[in-house]
């Protein structure tokens, strides 16, 4: 692992939940996939933006001016976090499915009868249902790119067969965000653009847990939400300037028609959106002093390399963990995990994992998890077709997710719990 105990608890100490105590034990979260505990600045700086700059925008006086710097300051900041080099390019709504939902009736009025997008069953529902709902309006076809149940990866051979004809869309996500599996989203993209299809990325998963590069990545549509990366509840879809500009969106007459606005219904949270640039420097900052103790802050003109760094280091932190993780769960009799388990291939996936345990419900086994103090999610977390192709949506699995400011210990804790729970039933 990357960081020594004392940053670690450096780290941990800038989230004040962390501090929240279970029977005169810490509380462990694992359910980061579900949404991330934020730093104690990033709600600061939200509250000092609603007290101190509460205003709309455009305005000719001082407090409307702080806004408009506070939204621009939050595009360049989703701009160096994605990898553009134009703020112009970062679109903020209400929460990804919002932000989906919105581009996929502004994409279907481009198709017509008889085009053919596709989706994936490796997908957060949020990225599925919009597409399907936009291709029955307009007659479109939608195709279906399946998973191996084996190991929770994708069928590229049937993505391959999809894109020998034309296609208009891929939806398709950057990482599981019920089973930790990662596509090769460099070889998806390159079959679906040959097909001559638009692609659209979920990164809501990958986003807390590695550096996302749309200029490396070459998608036309990334889309992640700030709640899952220590920040406020906010979405934020980058797009293609050029597509961002020729589409047309669904909005009131007097919006403006240029980009980014154009895409940004109604009035703006700046409190919100300030929430959003402090927790991508909260993360930029993780990249200083490693060998110290106390993050601390750099220019924001230097954000990207430290980004860069920074997600070097949790990357190495998270797998570390996920690591253990799995290796101790594999020692526990009636524990199957769904997805990828050999380290040899972690490469290919986040630190999430779903499992399912003999005799239980994932409800129960949550419910008993939560009793002791460990939070984790049942259901399906709307990975919904996901859990159907295993056979698992009635009664759902639980999911276990790994962060950055989570403890070898802590595993440790989750894995011998699991197994106490499992051995007394």
């Amino acid at each position: 692992m990357t960081w020594n105990s004392a940053r670690l608890q450096a780290i941990r100490q800038q989230f004040p939940s962390l501090q929240r105590l279970h029977e005169q034990q810490e509380a462990v979260y694992l359910d980061g996939p579900a949404g991330s505990q934020v730093p104690r600045r990033v709600a600061e700086r939200i509250a000092e933006v609603m007290i101190d700059h509460q205003a709309n925008r455009h305005g000719r006086f001082e407090t409307s001016r702080q806004v408009d710097a506070v939204i621009d300051a939050a595009h360049q900041a989703a701009a160096d976090f994605l990898g553009s080099n134009d703020p112009g390019e970062i679109v903020f709504g209400a929460n990804m499915t919002t932000l989906t939902f919105a581009f996929s009736r502004a994409l279907a009025r481009t198709w017509k009868r008889g085009d053919r997008i596709a989706v994936t069953r490796l997908d957060h529902d949020a990225n599925v249902t919009p597409w399907k709902i936009a291709a029955e309006e307009c007659g479109a076809e939608v195709v279906w790119i399946d998973i191996d149940p084996v190991d929770c990866t994708l069928n590229l051979e049937q993505l391959e067969a999809a894109c020998r004809s034309p296609l208009r869309l891929l939806a398709i996500t950057a990482a599981s965000n019920s089973v930790g599996t990662q596509p090769p989203l460099d070889r998806c993209i390159s079959l679906a653009h040959q097909a001559g299809a638009l692609v659209f990325v979920d990164a809501v998963h990958l986003a807390p847990h590695q550096r996302v590069d749309v200029a490396r990545l070459n998608a036309d549509f990334l889309i992640c939400s700030a709640y899952k990366f220590f920040g406020p509840h906010v979405g934020i879809l980058w797009g293609r300037r050029s597509l961002l500009e020729s589409l047309r969106p669904y909005k009131v007459e007097p919006a403006p028609e240029t980009v980014p606005e154009k895409w940004m219904t109604g009035t703006q949270n700046p409190a919100t959106l300030a929430g959003v640039t402090e927790a991508i420097d909260y993360l930029a900052s993780l990249a200083d002093h490693p060998s110290t103790s106390v993050p601390q802050s750099k220019p924001n003109s230097a954000r990207p390399q430290r980004l860069e760094e920074a997600f070097r280091q949790i990357q190495l932190h998270e797998m570390g963990l996920i690591e253990r993780l799995i290796g101790g769960l594999q020692t526990i009799r009636g524990v199957t995990i769904h997805g990828i388990t050999d380290p040899k291939r972690f490469c290919e996936r986040v630190p999430t994992l779903a499992l399912s345990a003999e005799g239980w419900s994932s409800i129960d086994l949550a419910q008993a998890l939560g009793d002791r103090g460990i939070y984790a999610w049942h259901g399906n977390y709307y990975a919904l077709q996901l859990a159907r192709r295993l056979g698992k949506e009635k009664e759902g699995m639980l999911r276990l997710g790994c962060m950055h400011y989570n403890t070898a210990e802590e595993v440790d804790r989750v894995v011998a719990t699991l197994a106490q729970i499992l051995d007394r039933r």
